[in-house]
């Protein structure tokens, strides 16, 4: 193969610059997260029971689920969740290689199965089926000095307004409301629903009934006079909004021609959607918190910076008083590590470069390996995203450890060239042809062994092998890379850039490369005995 490429030089140029057009592309494409993902994936469902206990949900919602549940590809165990104020959660855990967004439809399609034993009012309420995210991306607070804005006016500021802003943010996988939204609050009489002989069943229906948006029909419409040309749709008030509204929902109509009404029997009031949550501050003011979890397979960093930017956006249109802070941002840590990564790896491609310069004392033989390490490294972004892998502290490690094996191809075929050359008087494309004969079996081989080093760590199982995995596909690629332009690039830039060299010509410099060459070879005989 190398005769080939040797011959084609031009044809090896492009294939290295396909490389690495690829390469880029990739790593604008890439993910960037601080570790791979190591918990198994999960899928948690959610919910809500108005006003049964956690006992009645555990009974009559959640066991009637996991029951449906059970025998869901790939699951491994699931728990749940029930509280007192009748909300609920299922969390169905998988084995890691499962495909998450399969198994988010399996969950699906077992609910819809499950949907007809589950109360009506369960229904009503929707159940959320979401890919569990354990860690949040940030939280955004917002807080107020305003008086007119107390924690409920807040959470429904925030429900209304912010949170669904944020989850419109490209890389946001779900935001979750800390805090409470507005809602008609209804407080029941006991002893006044006794004395008109009424249950709280009866006062849900009655809502049910009146607080109902309902189609009115039209008038005038088809089949209608020929002396009727118009045509109007009726619109009626069926949604109810204030409380003086809801007081008036009529619960008994009594023979004498008098009503029971809603306010009759209960204290109306426009309060909190739930009273659960503790309330939060934020240097000394009233807040509620937006938490956001990233989608899989998201930049973090490019998502953060989105939210941050929509925010700044939202800014403007605040009420008096009210600002938005982001205390815990996850990012910034991402964004650290990987920068200290990135340095490493910048520091170790420049001490690579000067070892090979003060070694091979010429910027010819130095630069046809160094171009070799920022092409491997390139082929290897793209091996990540071809298998939906990330940018992360341990695929970078991976590269830092990988530049001194990606150089040795390269270097060991610069070496031999020049060796030829200088023993045997050769033309560089004649030396490059001889040298390349001699050395690419080994370098076939050395590639092998050093690939069969890493490959096992791909087969590790469980949360070591999500771990290990990028690890290696990092190292193999790399490694791979780096042979197959020590075949191909390399040999085909020392048969056009390397210049005729004449026997010893090492031993004849001067100055600081003769000092170093003279003092080299006196070491080398000192341990060769």
């Amino acid at each position: 193969m190398a005769q080939f490429f040797i011959n084609r030089p031009i044809f090896a140029w492009v294939i290295a610059l396909f490389i690495t057009v690829i390469g880029i592309v990739a790593v604008t494409q890439l993910p960037i997260s601080q570790y791979p993902p190591v918990a198994p994936p999960s899928i948690v469902l959610s919910v809500t029971y108005p006003g049964a206990s956690a006992q009645t949900l555990e009974d009559s919602v959640i066991s009637v689920i996991e029951r449906e549940m059970n025998g869901s590809p790939g699951l491994i165990y699931m728990e749940a969740v029930a509280q007192a104020d009748g909300t609920g959660s299922i969390t169905l855990s998988y084995d890691p290689a499962t495909n998450p967004d399969l198994a988010q439809v399996d969950v699906q399609n077992r609910y819809a199965r499950a949907q007809a034993r589950l109360p009506a009012a369960v229904i009503q309420q929707g159940v959320r089926v979401d890919k569990a995210n354990p860690n949040f991306l940030l939280f955004i607070i917002l807080s107020s000095n305003n008086p007119a804005f107390d924690p409920i006016a807040l959470g429904d500021y925030a429900s209304r307004t912010v949170l669904p802003e944020i989850q419109r943010v490209p890389g946001v996988g779900q935001g979750l409301l800390f805090g409470t939204e507005r809602a008609m609050r209804i407080w029941l009489d006991p002893a006044k629903l006794v004395g008109y002989r009424l249950q709280p069943a009866d006062v849900n229906a009655a809502i049910q009934a009146q607080n109902a948006q309902v189609s009115s029909g039209s008038i005038g419409d088809l089949p209608n006079l020929p002396s009727q040309p118009i045509a109007a749709t009726v619109v009626v008030r069926g949604q109810l909004t204030s409380v003086e509204q809801f007081g008036n929902i009529v619960l008994r109509a009594n023979p004498d021609g008098s009503t029971v009404r809603l306010r009759d029997v209960a204290r109306i009031e426009l309060g909190a959607d739930s009273y659960t949550g503790r309330s939060t501050r934020l240097n000394g003011n009233p807040s509620v918190g937006v938490g956001v979890q990233l989608a899989p397979s998201a930049n973090a960093l490019q998502t953060a910076k989105l939210i941050k930017q929509r925010l700044k956006d939202l800014k403007p249109y605040f009420p008096a008083g009210v600002k938005a802070d982001i205390p815990y941002d996850s990012s910034l840590f991402i964004d650290i590590s990987i920068s200290q990564v990135v340095e490493t790896l910048v520091e170790a491609v420049a001490l690579v470069f000067v070892v090979m310069f003060v070694f091979l004392q010429n910027i010819r033989y130095t630069i046809i390996p160094t171009l070799v390490v920022p092409i491997a490294l390139l082929g290897s972004f793209a091996t990540l995203l071809a298998l939906g892998f990330s940018i992360n502290v341990l695929t970078m490690f991976g590269m830092v450890l990988v530049i001194g094996i990606v150089v040795d191809d390269a270097i060991v075929v610069v070496e031999n060239v020049e060796r030829v050359m200088s023993e045997e008087g050769l033309s560089p494309l004649k030396a490059t042809r001889k040298a390349m004969g001699q050395i690419s079996g080994a370098i076939v081989g050395v590639t092998v062994v050093l690939i069969s080093v890493f490959v096992p760590l791909a087969f590790f199982s469980g949360s070591i092998g999500n771990i290990y995995r990028q690890f290696s596909a990092v190292m193999v690629s790399s490694i791979a890379f780096s042979a197959f332009l020590a075949l191909s690039l390399t040999p085909a830039l020392c048969a056009t850039l390397l210049k005729p060299v004449e026997a010893g010509h090492h031993l004849e410099k001067r100055g600081f490369f003769g000092w170093f060459n003279r003092g080299f070879t006196r070491t080398a005989k000192g341990y060769e005995g």
